[in-house]
């Protein structure tokens, strides 16, 4: 099996180091495509406007001046355009990507571009309380098992899987759930105004969205009980419930 790597975090970020164990211990063909920079928040947006540079450090492992998106993209149709993967993990990013997450995440992102170019694709995240302490062990021993046992079942098209490993010690997780993506409170969006040294006004977002009450059954509700959150999530946004309503309305 042919594993194909990339993330949001960056070529170097520890969670990268963390994905290639997992990887391992899957698999001896194991490939790695990622950012040379952090892309956290890219969603799945595309380079378009400049160029894309690719750094090569072997035949394996390759630097992309670029989005996740880009990433994947290069990979399956320029660097190893014969060679399609069998498997995109994308990770482990460093905190999770839980509700409203998938849809700014470029960890989301990279899977989800592999499962529209036909690879089944998983992205990881581990779940962060306290910056100063990290259970990335967590992710590394329990990301294989379950992936194995994921790859068991049929998905389906336009299918991916999306992975958060709760912030505790792995002797503390009590669990995996299968659970829906769920919502948070985001209320907490900070605008941190400032001026610069010429007087022109600049912004930082200071975005720390909060659990709020997550219902049974959400990712939110299985990290906060230190379980393993894993749910699929459909590429196809339709509201296949409404089409007949709204037909009926607008026709």
């Amino acid at each position: 099996m042919r594993i194909l790597l990339s993330n949001d975090d960056g070529f170097n970020a520890p969670g990268m180091d963390v994905l290639k164990k997992i990887a391992y211990a899957l698999s001896d063909d194991v490939v790695i495509v990622a950012p040379a920079k952090e892309q956290s928040g890219a969603s799945r947006s595309l380079t378009l406007h400049d160029p894309i540079r690719l750094t090569k450090f072997s035949d394996t492992e390759y630097a992309v001046e670029g989005t996740p998106t880009d990433c994947v993209m290069m990979a399956l149709n320029h660097i190893f355009p014969d060679q399609k993967p069998d498997l995109i993990l994308s990770g482990v990013n460093r905190g999770g990507n839980l509700g409203e997450d998938v849809l700014y995440s470029g960890t989301v992102a990279a899977a989800s571009e592999g499962t529209l170019l036909g690879v089944r694709s998983i992205a990881l995240s581990q779940c962060i309380f306290d910056a100063n302490e990290i259970y990335w062990e967590t992710a590394e021993k329990l990301a294989p098992e379950i992936i194995r046992n994921l790859l068991k079942v049929e998905w389906g098209e336009d299918v991916l899987m999306n992975i958060n490993f709760p912030a505790v010690p792995v002797s503390d997780v009590s669990g995996n759930e299968i659970t829906c993506q769920g919502k948070r409170d985001l209320t907490n969006l900070l605008i941190d105004a400032r001026t610069d040294a010429r007087g022109r006004d600049y912004f930082w977002l200071g975005y720390r969205p909060s659990l709020g009450e997550p219902s049974v059954g959400e990712d939110l509700e299985a990290v906060a009980n230190s379980k393993v959150s894993i749910t699929p999530l459909c590429l196809n946004l339709t509201k296949r419930s409404l089409l007949e309503s709204l037909k009926d309305t607008v026709n």
